[in-house]
C-alpha cells in the first residue's frame, strides 16, 4: 500500500476516536421528534431523531430503559441525553442515549404519570370502588365554566333528551391558577345535594389547559363524592387522573350529557307498554277470579242443603221414572212375549187339534172297518156264548151248546147241533 493512503478501518477507527475526545459529543443533549421508532425484541430501542433540516441516529440499550418514564412512539417532541459516536461497521455515526424526556410539555407529562402511578397504587382506580350511573337521572349536577361550548352542550343535549331534568350548574374555574381548588368546591358542594350524578369537566385545549383535572386535589373530591361521577374533559383523544378516578369517563362533555340522561319519549312508550301490561294482567285476573268465584257459587250452590235435598229429590224422581219407564218396558217386552206365547200355544193347539182329528178320523175309520156292527150290516153275525164270551173257533163249542147271534137288526137264539171243523188254505 502506499505511503500516505489508509485502509477505511483505519479511517473508521481514526473518527471513532477524534468522536470519542471530544468533550461536547461524551455528554450531549439532542431536541428534535421521533421517528422510525423500533422496540427490538432484544430490548434495544432503535429510533431517528429529526427536525426540518436533518435527522440523527439513536439506539437506547435495554440496559438504560430502566429510566425511560413513557413509551417512545413516532412523532413526539423528546430531549434525549447521551453520547454521540461512530458505529465502525456501518461508518456512521448515532446517539447513544442514556436518558430521554418529553420535550415542552413533557415535563408535565412526566408528572402526570408519576401521579397515576402513585393514584393507582392507592387503589384509586380500583373497579371495587366504582359507582354505577343511575339509568333514569332527573337531577343532574355540572361542574364546569358558566359560558363555553361545554356547558352549551350539556345543556342543550340534556333538554333534548328529558325535557323535565333539572340540572344543576356550579360555575367552577376550570383553567389557571386556583383552577383545580374551585372544581374541588364544585364536587364537594353538588355532592352535598343529594343528586343523581355530577358531570365534571371542559373543553378541549392543550396539557396546560387541562391540567386541573390532574391535580391530586380533584382527584380526591372525585373519589369521596357519595353521587356518581362522569368525568368529560376535553376531546376524546385526551386523558387526565380526573378520567381514572371518575366512575364513569366520556370522552366529551356532549357524550356525558348523553350517558347521564335518558330518552324521556323512550321512557313513556316504556311506560305505556308496562301500563297495557299491567292493564291486560289485571283484566285476566279479574277473569280468573271470576271464573274461580263462578266455580266456588256453583259449588257452593251444590253443596246447599236445599240444593242438595231438591237435588236429590230430582235423583230421586228421576230414578223413579226411569224405573216407572223400565218396568213399563219389561210388562211391553212380557205382553209381546205372551202374546207370542199365546199365538204359539194356539197355533201348536190348533195343530195337536188338527192331527188329534186326522189321528181320531184315522181311527174311526180303521175302527169303523173293524166294527163287527158294520160287518154285521153285510150279512156276518157275532156269536157269544152263554157265558158272554165271543165264539171265534169251532173248538169254543160242542154239540148241544147254546149261543146267541148278533145280527145287524137284532139276535138269534141258537143251539149247536154239530161241529165241523174247515181249513182254509191261503193263495
Amino acid at each position: 500500500m502506499a505511503a500516505g493512503v489508509y485502509t477505511v478501518t483505519q479511517i473508521s477507527a481514526y473518527i471513532k476516536n477524534l468522536f470519542a475526545r471530544d468533550y461536547v459529543l461524551s455528554r450531549i443533549a439532542v431536541a428534535g421528534e421521533v421517528s422510525n421508532c423500533k422496540y427490538h425484541s432484544s430490548g434495544h430501542i432503535y429510533f431517528t431523531l429529526k427536525d426540518r433540516e436533518a435527522q440523527l441516529s439513536c439506539i437506547m440499550f435495554a440496559g438504560e430503559r430502566a429510566g425511560l418514564s413513557f413509551r417512545l412512539e413516532n412523532g413526539q417532541q423528546i430531549e434525549a441525553e447521551g453520547q454521540i459516536a461512530v458505529y465502525e461497521r456501518s461508518g456512521s455515526y448515532q446517539l447513544y442515549v442514556r436518558k430521554c424526556r418529553l420535550a415542552g410539555a413533557g415535563e408535565l407529562y412526566e408528572k402526570f404519570l408519576r401521579l397515576k402511578a402513585e393514584l393507582e397504587e392507592m387503589g384509586m382506580f380500583d373497579p371495587m370502588y366504582k359507582k354505577p350511573i343511575p339509568s333514569h337521572c332527573t337531577r343532574i349536577g355540572v361542574v364546569t365554566a358558566a359560558t363555553g361550548a361545554a356547558v352549551q352542550d350539556i345543556i342543550n343535549i340534556s333538554k333534548r333528551r328529558n325535557p323535565y331534568v333539572e340540572l344543576v350548574l356550579y360555575p367552577a374555574q376550570v383553567q389557571g391558577q386556583g383552577a383545580a381548588a374551585s372544581v374541588s368546591r364544585g364536587i364537594r358542594r353538588l355532592d352535598a345535594m343529594g343528586l343523581d350524578v355530577l358531570i365534571v369537566g371542559r373543553g378541549g385545549g392543550s396539557i396546560e389547559d387541562l391540567w386541573a383535572f390532574n391535580e391530586p386535589e380533584v382527584a380526591h373530591a372525585i373519589f369521596d363524592a357519595e353521587t356518581p361521577v362522569i368525568s368529560a374533559v376535553g376531546h376524546e383523544t385526551d386523558v387526565t387522573i380526573a378520567d381514572f378516578v371518575a366512575d364513569l369517563r366520556a370522552p366529551t362533555p356532549s357524550a356525558a350529557a348523553e350517558l347521564a340522561n335518558f330518552v324521556y319519549s323512550d321512557l313513556e312508550q316504556q311506560l305505556d307498554a308496562a301500563s297495557q301490561e299491567i292493564m291486560a294482567e289485571v283484566h285476566r285476573k279479574i277473569r280468573t277470579l271470576r271464573e274461580r268465584l263462578s266455580t266456588y257459587n256453583e259449588r257452593l250452590q251444590r253443596l246447599a242443603p236445599q240444593n242438595v235435598l231438591e237435588h236429590q229429590k230430582k235423583q230421586t224422581e228421576q230414578l223413579s221414572e226411569s224405573m216407572k219407564k223400565s218396568l213399563m218396558l219389561k210388562l211391553e217386552r212380557a205382553a209381546i212375549r205372551l202374546d207370542n206365547s199365546e199365538n204359539q200355544l194356539r197355533h201348536s193347539m190348533e195343530e195337536r187339534l188338527r192331527q188329534s182329528k186326522d189321528r181320531l178320523k184315522y181311527a174311526a175309520g180303521r175302527l169303523e172297518g173293524a166294527s163287527p156292527l158294520k160287518k154285521m150290516s153285510g150279512g156276518y153275525g157275532y156269536l157269544m156264548d152263554r157265558s158272554g164270551d165271543g165264539v171265534k173257533s169251532v173248538s169254543d163249542v160242542k154239540k148241544g151248546d147254546s149261543l146267541t147271534v148278533f145280527i145287524k137288526d137284532g139276535k138269534l137264539e141258537t143251539q149247536i147241533t154239530g161241529t165241523e171243523t174247515i181249513y182254509y188254505r191261503e193263495l
